[in-house]
């Protein structure tokens, strides 16, 4: 599907759909639970039906009712499925979902999208073997397809994490394993992911010990999870398409339903955005952005890969040069993000230059061209965002992956617009 847009001036109020980050934990500590969970207000979006998906292959009994899922857990003790377990583009369901399957006492398959068949996820098998499962990649490239086969008994490991996400996974499980556990981390990136895992499991009660880096573990096995009642936060990463684009053009957005006291990493983008001229106030439940005049900055986003292609468009509208640095994670997303935001933006004008980690801009404005979205949801809305911003028309390509995280992203841009700007 492709999608055109046109500069156009914005304002107003918008709500931030809930947070992907905490729908998809909340989904696997539910379905591995004992009893039955409420999860309020959840992301209803592709990827997290993707996750609600595998959830029931492996036991879980998921209602919806109105706006918010029931789920009746399965006590720690998953189902062997009966199906293969396909996490769509889910990169979060899958390597979450991948160490939850290691419970059980026989075998799983998983597999996913095109692009969940290329993102590693070697090493968290190798942790999992570790640990005491059988886990494997079937064509021996360390991606999916993968076979996980459990029981999961616990023991020592260590992991380097390009990706939060594998330790995450590990987190959520090792509680739940025969015995103790030890994790080293050798490597990690995307650190506030990691302490929103360990918000929940402080919520639910789990014991564990950990340094202050978060390099060192110690996790006791034969824990469980009980049911819970929570109410979804709002999503910092998709609300930073919204704070860039009333960044750039200067206008007064109100963003409801966030939570500067919720652990999400990409909250960071709003001190982000103040350090380029941004004006932002908060209100504990909402943020009010009135943007000023922009100007570069040295970022660093090892914290926030997600916020890379958005504020890559905002760079575009400072004064001055602005690098975005430290995040070679960002090449192992849907696509290798880096290396897309440059291409996309030169053909919109833009002085753009690709580091390894990074990327260096120097800001000049865009104008309208015709775009790919690459099937990644981040860099369509990203993209769209340039559009609003630049004379000319920009014809965006499959828009339609923006499904992937933020269904209502067009329909809520529609509802900022005031007017054409000439």
């Amino acid at each position: 599907m492709e999608v055109t847009v046109s500069r156009a001036v914005i304002g107003g109020k918008v709500r931030i759909p809930a947070s992907k980050s905490h729908t998809i934990r909340a989904l696997v500590i539910a379905a591995l639970a004992k009893g039955e969970s409420r999860i309020r207000r959840p992301l209803d979006s592709a990827d997290t039906r993707s996750c609600l998906g595998m959830c029931r292959l492996l036991g879980a009994k998921i209602e919806e009712r109105g706006s918010d899922w029931l789920v009746t857990g399965t006590g720690g003790e998953p189902a062997v499925p009966e199906d293969v377990l396909d996490a769509g583009n889910s990169g979060t369901g899958f390597y979450l979902l991948a160490s939850a399957a290691a419970l059980m006492t026989g075998a799983a398959v998983f597999t996913g999208d095109y692009q969940i068949r290329r993102r590693p996820i070697g090493n968290l098998l190798a942790a999992l073997s570790d640990l005491g499962a059988e886990a494997y990649s079937t064509r021996g490239n360390g991606c999916a397809p993968v076979v996980i086969r459990g029981p999961l008994k616990g023991g020592s490991t260590a992991i380097r994490c390009p990706t939060s996400q594998f330790l995450s996974s590990l987190l959520l499980v090792l509680p739940l394993a025969q015995g103790d556990s030890k994790i080293e981390v050798l490597e990690l990136n995307e650190k506030p992911y990691v302490e929103i895992t360990l918000d929940w499991l402080k919520r639910q009660g789990v014991r564990l010990e950990h340094d202050s880096d978060l390099t060192r573990f110690a996790i006791p096995g034969r824990q469980g999870y009980s049911g819970f009642d929570r109410e979804m936060p709002g999503d910092f990463s998709s609300a930073t398409f919204f704070l860039c684009l009333a960044a750039i053009q200067g206008a007064r957005v109100t963003i409801e339903g966030l939570d500067m006291a919720d652990p999400q990493g990409d909250k960071a983008v709003v001190g982000m955005l103040e350090k380029m001229g941004a004006r932002i106030r908060s209100d504990g439940s909402a943020l009010e952005i009135e943007g000023g005049r922009l100007r570069g900055a040295r970022l660093d986003l090892n914290a926030t890969p997600d916020a890379l292609p958005a504020l890559a468009v905002t760079a575009c509208f400072a004064e001055g040069r602005t690098e975005l640095v430290n995040v070679p994670q960002a090449r192992l997303k849907e696509t290798d993000r880096i290396k897309v935001m440059h291409d996309e933006l030169s053909k919109m004008g833009a002085n753009v230059r690709e580091l390894p980690d990074g990327l260096v801009i120097e800001g000049g404005g865009l104008r309208g061209a015709r775009v790919r979205g690459h099937d990644d949801h981040r860099v369509v809305m990203a993209l769209a965002v340039a559009g609003l911003c630049c004379p000319g028309e920009t014809v965006i390509g499959a828009a339609e992956s923006v499904s992937i995280t933020f269904p209502t992203f067009f329909e809520l841009i529609e509802g900022l617009k005031k007017q054409p700007s000439p």
